[in-house]
């Protein structure tokens, strides 16, 4: 499953996703950390068709799993050239205009 939770700040729609087994990890890798937060990410359980339905309604996307972030470029929402490898973990930052 992915953990889905929207962020509302100002006009932007905030969509931070991640695999739900790496809920909580910390992961580091050349210089980088990223903590996988409960506050941040810890959001409802969904399917990988309801991830990408939750995307259509976001200005922001932060996804973070290896899972989450190969659904998002298969579906064409991220380009493989900014996904970033933490660790062994991928991460990906979108701004939809």
């Amino acid at each position: 499953m992915i953990l889905c939770k929207i962020h509302v700040h100002e006009k932007d729609r905030i969509l931070a996703a991640c695999d739900q087994e790496i809920l909580g990890m910390t992961f580091r890798g050349d210089g980088v950390k990223i903590k996988v937060s409960e506050i941040f990410y810890g959001g409802e359980p969904v399917s990988e068709d309801t991830f990408i339905e939750r995307t259509k309604s976001v200005t922001i996307m932060n996804l973070v799993g290896n899972r989450v972030v190969e659904r998002a470029v298969k579906e064409g929402l991220v380009s493989e050239q900014s996904v970033m490898v933490i660790g062994e973990v991928k991460h990906a930052q979108v701004v939809i205009m």
